[in-house]
Order: structure tokens, then C-alpha cells, then sequence
């Protein structure tokens, strides 16, 4: 999913005044933790125990929420457990950084008739929460590649179609959509543009493409400001410990100017999900970013 520049610019500016990108949900000491450093660090809720009141101290400063189990209408299209939600992360001193659709992996979007409809949804809440983006999955079922990580065509043009029809709704809503799946840069570019809008890019995942072997760095050189988010993780391991070489991709995070967000999708080695969440973000933190 890409956050065009134009529009992370514009959103930018009112972040510095404390409205468009809080929405409201912050206090006043978390503002000002916010402001205080470019890119801004969130984490799925398994990375930190899921104690939305005690994530920032973690040093977290927003929270991937999921979106709910199949059903005709997802639990976050519910207003609400969405208050219940904005009344967590305004106590924690956070916001929602994202939303997750995770149910997408084993309910396709380019065989799930509900698929448009559950997109739709999810815009409406991510707006709603003050989300700037929605995880779209392509793992399990919904993998986007044949064994000879090849595209399949049939799946690819149901899912370009589909990210054309609801487009224009994340445009209005001012939510990205971020696909996320194990592509190559070329691979991903090639997808968005056949897709065609700006509010729709990629949600790249460092430790996925660690693992599948591609040129992280330079596939995050290559995507520039169609990259939407990204996540970090490094398997089991603490950030750094593992196979994923974070300052090339420190480097190159700062080369294209990366001003979204750094999701943990990290696992917690010690069983001490605040401590090692922490730990994660520190490390983050000591790359420069």
C-alpha cells in the first residue's frame, strides 16, 4: 500500500498541530512523544502482551489492531467495540496505527464473495479510529504465487479488481490499503501498477523477505514512497539477533525518506512480552530511526 508523498506531507502538517494524525485520541504528553521523532514505532497486539493501556511503555506510540473472525459484519465494523477501543488507546496515551485483516488468508480476496464488502468495512473503521492504513494479506490460501513463485493469473486479476472497486472509498476515507505478501519489489510494482491509485501499496515485512532470500534493502530502495508500512520481525528472535541484517535496512528506510510507520510483528524470546517489546524498540530506536 503506498502513502504517496503529497499525501503524507499533507497529513504531516497537521500532525505538527496535533490533529489529523492523533485524531483526537492522544494526550497531550503523547503528542509530544510522537512529534519528538520521525518515524513512528506501533506493534501488533501479540508482540506486547495486547495491553493496549500499557503499550507506550514499551516505548510504543501506536497498535495494529485485527479485525475480527468471518462473519457478514466484522467485529470492528461494530461502533461499538470501537469506542472501546478509542477509549484504550486514549487511556495508553497511544493510537491506532493500522488495522489487520487477517481472516483474508484463509478467505481469499480473489475468491471470497464478501471480500469488497469486508474492505468497505474496514475503511469506514479504520477512519473511525484514526488508522492510516488496513493490512491486507496475501499467506495460506490467498498466496498471490505458484510454486515457481510466478504470479497466478487468475487470482492476481480477481484482486487487482477488487483493489480498483474499493479504492476510491480508502481515497475518500483517506486510509491506505497495504498489500502484504512475500514479493519482490518488481513483483509488487507490477501489481500496484495494474492497480493504479496511491491508496494502494505495499506493506512490506522485512523478516518474510529476509527469509525468502530477496535483496531487502534494495527492494525497499526500489519501492520508495509506494511502500505504505512496513513490519519488522527477525523470527524467534530479539530484533538484530536473528538472520534480518537491520542496518542496511536502517539505511535504506533512511535513503527513501521513510516518514509511516514501523510495526512490530516480533515474538517475545523471554516470555516477557512488555520487556521484550521494549527491548525491540530500543534497538529500533538505536539505528537512528
Amino acid at each position: 500500500m503506498t502513502m504517496s508523498r503529497r499525501s503524507f506531507l499533507r497529513s504531516s502538517a497537521t500532525a505538527v498541530a496535533g490533529v489529523a494524525l492523533l485524531r483526537d485520541l492522544l494526550t497531550e504528553d503523547a503528542s509530544a512523544a510522537t512529534s519528538a521523532v520521525k518515524i513512528r514505532i506501533g506493534s501488533r497486539t501479540g508482540s506486547f502482551g495486547g495491553k493496549i493501556e500499557r503499550a507506550r511503555e514499551c516505548g510504543l506510540q501506536g497498535v495494529e489492531l485485527g479485525v475480527g473472525q468471518s462473519a457478514d459484519r466484522l467485529d470492528i465494523s461494530d461502533p461499538d467495540k470501537r469506542a472501546k477501543y478509542k477509549e484504550a488507546v486514549k487511556s495508553g496515551g497511544i493510537v491506532v496505527s493500522s488495522l489487520s485483516m487477517d481472516l483474508m488468508n484463509g478467505y481469499p480476496v480473489a475468491r471470497e464473495p464478501r471480500a469488497v464488502a469486508w474492505l468497505g468495512q474496514c475503511i469506514e473503521a479504520a477512519k473511525d479510529l484514526g488508522a492510516t492504513a488496513i493490512l491486507v494479506p496475501f499467506f495460506g490460501k490467498a498466496k498471490l504465487l505458484d510454486s515457481h513463485k510466478e504470479f497466478k493469473k487468475a487470482d492476481v486479476d480477481v484482486v487487482v479488481a477488487c483493489m480498483k472497486e474499493v479504492a476510491p472509498r480508502a481515497k475518500d476515507a483517506d486510509v491506505h490499503l497495504g498489500i502484504e505478501s512475500t514479493l519482490t519489489a518488481k513483483q509488487y510494482l507490477e501489481l500496484l501498477d495494474r492497480i493504479g491509485s496511491e491508496y494502494v501499496g505495499a506493506y512490506y515485512d522485512i523478516g518474510n523477505c529476509t527469509g525468502a532470500g530477496y535483496d531487502v534493502p534494495g527492494d525497499i530502495k526500489a519501492l520508495k514512497d509506494r511502500m505504505s508500512m512496513i513490519h519488522f520481525k527477525d523470527g524467534s528472535n530479539f530484533l538484530g539477533e536473528g538472520r534480518v541484517r537491520l542496518e542496511p535496512v536502517a539505511e535504506a528506510l533512511r535513503a527513501i525518506d521513510y516518514k509511516s510507520w514501523i510495526i512490530l510483528e516480533t515474538a517475545c524470546p523471554t516470555n516477557n512480552a512488555l520487556a521484550d517489546a521494549k527491548k525491540n524498540v530500543d534497538t529500533i530506536r538505536k539505528l537512528g530511526l
